[in-house]
Order: structure tokens, then C-alpha cells, then sequence
């Protein structure tokens, strides 16, 4: 890693205490979980939700860690988790340990020649992100956002990962309020800005649609000089956005917009393995050529991700040939919409995250499976006042897709049971368990009460359900 511990105060500010470390001596990584600090590292102890990382500075300190971020005193530590002074070695006092992360992370950024793609949007972000730099891999050797690494504490710790071997990066960058984008896009800085669309999250803050876009607008302040802006042209409020700095916006979709200049058209469904299309480089006005393609995820909606996909990779100088190739061997990742071929069924693991157009893409999927259908669903967080109507939206939606077992878990989930009941026609089931934990027990003791032989179920709710364990006990 290209950095000193003299850089990182100058980077960071505060006070350093040098103890052990000198100052010109580089650092190898940066870390906020004291179980991934390695030997020369640095140890970001910030207080947690749970646990105050402060509590194991002496810990890191023994791993080999050269320097600790601290906003506490060694005095401090030591009344508050019992860790002796003498454990420390060298250390930098800051006010705030997150600020000076995010600091130090906008640092490191300026020294980067590599280009940074920027990825967000209400759904989508990470099957586009894994798509993108799926593709750009045929090129770059490519850093990418690591699990739901996305927000003010992910987004520095991901470009802190950036060595000299890569050659591009892939950065999501997820918001639920106002600021939060002007904060991450000034770190990232990216060369290109994709917004996959515009839909119905975190409206409990952000109020509407157009208070989603204003706030995922807010990347285009801190891109880079001559950045790209690639958005999806199929989405009303995006589509508007013609120019961005003064600069023509690059829109990609579905052939829905004759503005589009890379989009996707004649898709035929493989099921549950993907989608052969034509691929459209150049848009109708500029002259297309056209390339057969196979998008090895399934759903229609990664057929639209791939064109934001094929889009940013044309910004970066991929041939054709290479996007294509790239597109075809692209896998979903954990808990997003990742597909097992089991012995006795096949699951989707959608068990990541949900809103209401996600919960609908994750149904489309499952209606491409063979066999009985099921649906495990839950609750949906953070819609506002019209939750209740978006929960009974997605049961409805299901029943209008013929799933055959519609299984509803949760409090917010009783309206999509309900909706799911009064819309279920001949031979479909609607079923609701008001915990998570009721559900599990019974598949525990009726294993094949829900789920039958030969079928396909579908595992998705919010986060905070704690689905993945409905999902892992599925697998075994």
C-alpha cells in the first residue's frame, strides 16, 4: 500500500504518537475489524452499534498493527476496556475516527491513476456492480466493492484496498438520506457515474422519487474532470438528465430510447440460465452494430444490468468482443439472486435485501423455474406510509405470477398474505408466519411441507429478516 504513517497525518490531522512505528514507514492495509488488521496494518477503533473498537487496540497492537486511529486516549482506553498503556504502540489522536477514515480514504484516491467507476441507484447496484466489473476483467485487473461494503465506513475501506496491481476499480455507493452521496462521491471521485433508476427506497427520508434522484445526483459534484455518466434510459426520471456538467449523459436500456446508445433488444429466455439478445453498440442515430450475446445471469432485470454493464465498458475501450465475453461468464454474487441446483429442488438465495422492484425481478426469476413454485418472503423496511400498499403490491404481484406457494413472514408481510390470498387463483397457496423463527421451525420438522421435489423456491426479504438463515437451512 502506498502510504506512510507521515502521510496519514497529514491526510487524517490530529496528534501522532510515534511509539514503535517511525513515520516514513509504510502501511500495508487499513482495517475497522481488528480480526483483518495484518502485520504493518492500521487499525481504525471507532465505537460501534455493538462494540467499541477501542476495546481491542492492545489485541492489534500484539497482531503487528503500526499505527491505530483513536479517538480516545490510551488513559481512556484503559478505564473504559482495562487495555494497559503500555500494549500501544504507535498511535494517531483524531476527533472523529469515521471522518478521519473518510479523510484518508479521499487522500489515497488522489493518488490514483487508475479509473474509478461509481455505481448507484434504488435497486440493482450490486448485480450491476458485480456485472461491470465482471466485463472490465476481460481488460483491467479490477478492484471491487466486497459485500455490502456501500456506505460511509465501506466505501473508504474499499479504495483503502486499491494496491499498484490493479488497474480499475468498481465502487457501490449506497445512500438512505440527503449528504450522504456528496460524502462518498468526494472520496471516490469517480471517472464514471452509473444510476441504474430511480425507484422507492428509503422513502422515509428521501419523501419521493424525485428526492431519490436529487440525492443520487449528488455523485455528479464530485466526479472527476472528465467523467462519464451513464444512466438508464428507460427510467423516466433519468432519462430527463440529458447532460451532466455541461457534458452529454451516455444512456443505455432496452431500446425503449432512441437517445440510448448502448441497449439490449430480441431477448430469448434460457430459464434459469440466462438470456440470449442482440447487443447494440453506437445507438440507432450514430449508425448500430449489433453483436449476438449470452447474459449467463438470469432475470430480465440482469438483461438491463448487462447494458449498463456493456455501457461503461465502452467508456473504458472494451471491444465488443470482449464485452460480450465478459457478459457471458458473469455469476450473481452471495445472497443476490444466486441460484443452487440442489439435489432435491433449486433455490434462489435472494436473502440480501428487498424493496418492492426487487421483490417483483426476484418473482419474475422464480416464475423461470420448473416445478412448484414457492416464495419466501418477508417484510420490506424503511417505505414510509405507503408500506402497507407496497407489501400487498408484491403479494399480489406473485399471485398474478402463478407462484404456486406463496410463503409471507413478518408483521409488515401480513398485507402481502392477504393480497396474495384474495388475488391467488385455482391450485395456489398463500401462507403467513408472523416469525421468522416459526417458519424455521416448521421446515425443521416438515421438510417438505413448503417445498416440493423436482420445484424451485425463492428466499427474499430485507436485510434486517435475517433471511440467509431460511436460506442456509434450505441448502442443507
Amino acid at each position: 500500500m502506498e502510504l506512510t504513517i507521515a502521510e496519514i497525518e497529514r491526510a487524517c490531522g490530529g496528534r501522532l504518537a510515534v511509539q514503535g512505528a517511525e513515520a516514513g514507514e509504510r502501511v500495508t492495509s487499513v482495517a475497522i475489524d481488528s480480526r483483518r488488521v495484518t502485520e504493518g496494518g492500521v487499525f481504525a477503533a471507532a465505537p460501534g452499534a455493538r462494540v467499541d473498537g477501542h476495546r481491542f487496540i492492545g489485541q492489534v497492537f500484539e497482531r503487528g498493527a503500526s499505527l491505530v486511529l483513536t479517538q480516545k486516549e490510551p488513559e481512556q482506553v484503559e478505564k473504559e476496556h482495562g487495555v494497559d498503556p503500555r500494549l500501544w504502540g504507535s498511535y494517531l489522536l483524531v476527533e472523529d475516527t469515521y471522518a478521519a477514515l473518510r479523510r484518508l480514504a479521499e487522500y489515497y484516491r488522489g493518488k490514483l491513476s487508475i479509473p474509478v467507476v461509481g455505481i448507484t441507484g434504488s435497486v440493482g447496484k450490486t448485480s450491476t456492480k458485480e456485472l461491470i466489473a465482471g466485463v472490465l476483467s476481460v481488460k483491467y485487473n479490477v478492484l471491487k466493492t466486497e459485500g455490502n461494503y456501500n456506505n460511509e465506513i465501506g466505501v473508504p475501506l474499499t479504495l483503502l484496498r486499491i494496491r499498484p496491481e490493479h488497474t480499475a476499480a468498481v465502487v457501490e455507493m449506497g445512500i438512505s438520506d440527503f449528504g450522504e452521496m456528496h460524502r462518498l462521491s468526494r472520496m471516490a471521485r469517480p471517472d464514471v457515474c452509473v444510476i441504474t433508476n430511480i425507484g422507492q427506497s428509503h422513502l422515509e427520508s428521501l419523501k419521493t422519487r424525485d428526492g431519490i434522484l436529487r440525492a443520487k445526483s449528488e455523485m455528479f459534484d464530485y466526479m472527476a474532470p472528465e467523467a462519464e455518466v451513464c444512466l438508464n434510459g428507460e427510467d423516466d426520471k433519468l432519462a430527463a438528465v440529458t447532460q451532466v456538467a455541461g457534458r452529454q449523459t451516455r444512456f443505455f436500456g432496452l431500446g425503449g430510447n432512441e437517445a440510448e446508445e448502448v441497449y439490449i433488444t430480441d431477448v430469448t429466455s434460457r430459464g434459469l440460465r440466462g438470456s440470449d439478445c442482440i447487443l447494440h453498440l453506437g445507438g440507432a442515430s450514430r449508425g448500430d452494430r449489433t453483436y449476438p450475446l449470452h447474459i449467463s445471469a438470469p432475470g430480465a432485470h440482469m438483461v438491463m444490468n448487462g447494458a449498463a454493464a456493456a455501457c461503461v465498458a465502452t467508456c473504458l475501450g472494451l471491444t465488443p468482443e470482449q464485452i460480450c465475453a465478459g457478459l457471458g461468464r458473469v455469476k450473481a454474487v452471495s445472497g443476490r439472486d444466486e441460484l443452487f441446483w440442489l439435489p432435491k429442488y433449486t433455490l434462489i438465495d435472494s436473502s440480501y435485501n428487498a424493496n418492492p422492484v426487487s421483490m417483483e425481478a426476484a418473482i419474475d426469476l422464480l416464475a423461470l423455474g420448473e416445478g412448484v413454485k414457492t416464495a419466501v418472503l418477508g417484510d420490506m423496511f424503511e417505505l414510509g406510509e405507503e408500506s402497507d400498499s407496497m407489501h400487498a403490491q408484491v403479494g399480489a404481484y406473485a399471485a398474478g405470477k402463478g407462484i404456486d406457494r406463496i410463503v409471507c413472514v413478518g408483521e409488515r408481510s401480513r398485507q402481502m398474505f392477504e393480497a396474495a390470498r384474495r388475488e391467488a387463483r385455482r391450485g395456489q397457496q398463500a401462507f403467513y408466519f408472523a416469525h421468522r423463527q416459526e417458519l424455521i421451525e416448521l421446515l425443521e420438522r416438515e421438510p417438505g411441507s413448503l417445498v416440493s421435489p423436482g420445484g424451485c423456491v425463492l428466499v427474499k426479504a430485507s436485510h434486517g429478516m435475517e433471511f440467509k438463515e431460511i436460506a442456509d437451512l434450505l441448502k442443507n
